[in-house]
């Protein structure tokens, strides 16, 4: 007797178990067979169906629309925002400069014969009692000038070409400045480390009784240099924006001043 194959009859049911091993469902009548069903069509209680209503404006976020989360993507910045980077930027950069500027012009303002400077302003120093120190440490005398001008620096140093310099800064009455150096050094290494390269003579000044050779220094400022007689030579030089007549003002006062003795010795 032949076997009789068991394929199991397309029009039946699935008989294909579920996955937790309970009994299998029947699925429904295919309705493209043309079974009882399909004919049917939906029962006179069932409802129509409808298509999904959208969602209404303000009412939230759709729920059917995937969230995208990570990193946006970036704008460009309004103009309005550019703008007012810009302008703090520009503040910030200005204001350190107009405090430069407005502490400039307290204590300088422009002359014809130089700069004049603010006889109040910057630091005050006690010239005879600094030329005092200096002279302990000196190889020659140095002369401490009684002129009614405020001292507001002071200052020790080499010359090119060999020798010391010892300077000290006026402010005059009316806001100009005069510095007087005295020195063992020569005539050309003073000039050079005062004036400056490029420094040109203009001729000779008498006073204070003494020969005064002129220069022009670098900075259009004239420079008088003056030799004194005696051992070790010593020479005075006067240059700043100072008029003529402060100028011999101070060489009056220098040449007649009393003199400190080199090495801290007593007269």
């Amino acid at each position: 007797m032949d076997d009789v194959s068991s394929e199991p009859d397309p029009r039946s049911p699935s008989a294909e178990p579920s996955p937790d091993g309970s009994a299998p469902a029947e699925t429904a009548p295919d309705v493209a067979r043309g079974g009882p069903d399909a004919a049917a069509g939906p029962g006179p209680t069932d409802p129509p169906p409808s298509a999904p209503s959208a969602p209404s404006a303000g009412t939230g976020p759709d729920p059917t629309r995937p969230v995208v989360v990570g990193p946006q993507a970036m704008r460009k910045p309004e103009r309005t925002e550019t703008r007012m980077k810009d302008i703090l930027g520009a503040v910030l950069i200005l204001i350190p400069i107009a405090l430069l500027i407005v502490g400039v012009g307290r204590g300088c303002s422009f002359a014809p014969t130089g700069p004049e400077l603010d006889p109040g302003a910057g630091p005050t120093v006690d010239a005879p009692a600094r030329l005092t120190e200096y002279a302990r440490v000196s190889t020659f005398g140095l002369r401490v000038p009684d002129v009614p001008w405020r001292s507001n620096s002071t200052d020790r140093g080499p010359v090119q070409g060999g020798g010391t310099a010892v300077r000290v800064g006026y402010l005059t009455e009316q806001g100009r400045y005069l510095r007087l150096v005295q020195s063992d050094a020569s005539e050309e290494g003073l000039l050079a480390t005062e004036g400056g390269p490029g420094s040109t003579a203009e001729g000779v000044t008498r006073a204070a009784g003494r020969d005064w050779v002129t220069y022009r220094g670098n900075n259009g400022e004239p420079v008088r240099i003056a030799t004194l007689p005696g051992s070790p030579t010593v020479r005075l030089l006067i240059t700043g924006s100072g008029t003529d007549d402060e100028f011999r003002a101070l060489a009056e006062a220098t040449v007649r001043a009393r003199v400190l003795p080199p090495g801290g010795q007593t007269n």
